[in-house]
């Protein structure tokens, strides 16, 4: 029986509760991401796969019907994946994958390696919302 996506408390243990074409799409995104840029660190974090390196870059998040393959700088990265769709705080952009999306391998590896960049050069990007936020409640 598979645990509950919720009660995964490790990458390990959420790639254990996943099934079918889910399991092997994100066990595809996982490796490429591990592999690209091998520096990158890989979390569970807010309940789905998050990859840090100088702050979140990327996310992996399963939910019932698709896959989430965000950037917390996609909007950069859309000359890349034009498919990335803005949403959320920061320069948030996620490609919706299903069962039947098609996305290449060197399309992911991209992806990857650009986003490592922009965090090494730019910094956390959740850092200057942090810091905004702090000198809202002083």
């Amino acid at each position: 029986m598979k645990m509950n996506l919720a009660s995964a408390r490790t990458p390990d243990e959420y790639m254990a509760c996943l099934t079918d074409w889910q399991r092997a799409y994100v066990g595809a995104l996982r490796l490429m991401a591990l592999t690209t840029v091998p520096q990158v660190e890989e979390r569970l974090r807010w309940g789905h796969l998050v990859y840090f390196m100088h702050g979140p870059v990327l996310l992996i998040r399963v939910e019932s019907q698709r896959i989430l393959f965000g950037f917390w700088r996609g909007l950069r990265l859309r000359h890349i994946e034009p498919r990335l769709k803005p949403g959320g705080k920061y320069e948030m952009a996620t490609l919706e994958l299903l069962r039947e999306t098609p996305l290449e391998k060197a399309t992911v590896q991209r992806l990857v390696q650009r986003a490592c960049v922009l965090n090494r050069g730019l910094g956390d990007p959740t850092a200057a919302a942090a810091a905004s936020a702090g000198k809202e409640q002083t």
